[in-house]
C-alpha cells in the first residue's frame, strides 16, 4: 500500500531575504560605510555618493543573483575544493577474469 504524500505549505514572506532598497541588509550597510569612509578620506562628497552608488548597483545585483551569495563567498575558504571538473583523471581499472 502506498502512502498518501504529504504536502506541506511553505510562506514566500519565511524564504524571503531581508533588504533595504533591494540590497542585502549587510551589502548594503558595507557600501554606506565605504561611500562614508571614501568621504573622509578624499574630502569629496561627490567621491563618497559615486562610491556608495556603485557598490549599492552591485549589491542590488548581487542580491538578485543570489542572496546567500556573501556567505558562499566568506565561508568559501574554510572548505577543501571536493571536486573540481576541469582537473578530472580517469580511474585506474584492473580486471580480473575469475576462471
Amino acid at each position: 500500500m502506498q502512502a498518501e504524500r504529504r504536502i506541506n505549505p511553505t510562506y514566500k514572506a519565511i524564504n524571503k531575504p531581508l533588504t533595504i532598497l533591494g540590497a542585502e541588509r549587510k551589502l548594503f550597510f558595507v557600501a554606506l560605510i565605504m561611500g562614508a569612509a571614501a568621504f573622509n578620506l578624499f574630502g569629496s562628497l561627490f567621491g563618497g555618493l559615486l562610491l556608495f552608488g556603485s557598490l549599492f548597483l552591485m549589491a542590488q545585483w548581487a542580491t538578485r543573483t543570489d542572496p546567500q551569495i556573501l556567505r558562499i563567498v566568506l565561508n568559501s575558504g574554510k572548505f577543501r575544493r571536493e571536486y573540481d571538473p576541469a582537473k578530472y583523471n580517469d580511474p585506474n581499472i584492473r580486471v580480473i577474469a575469475h576462471a
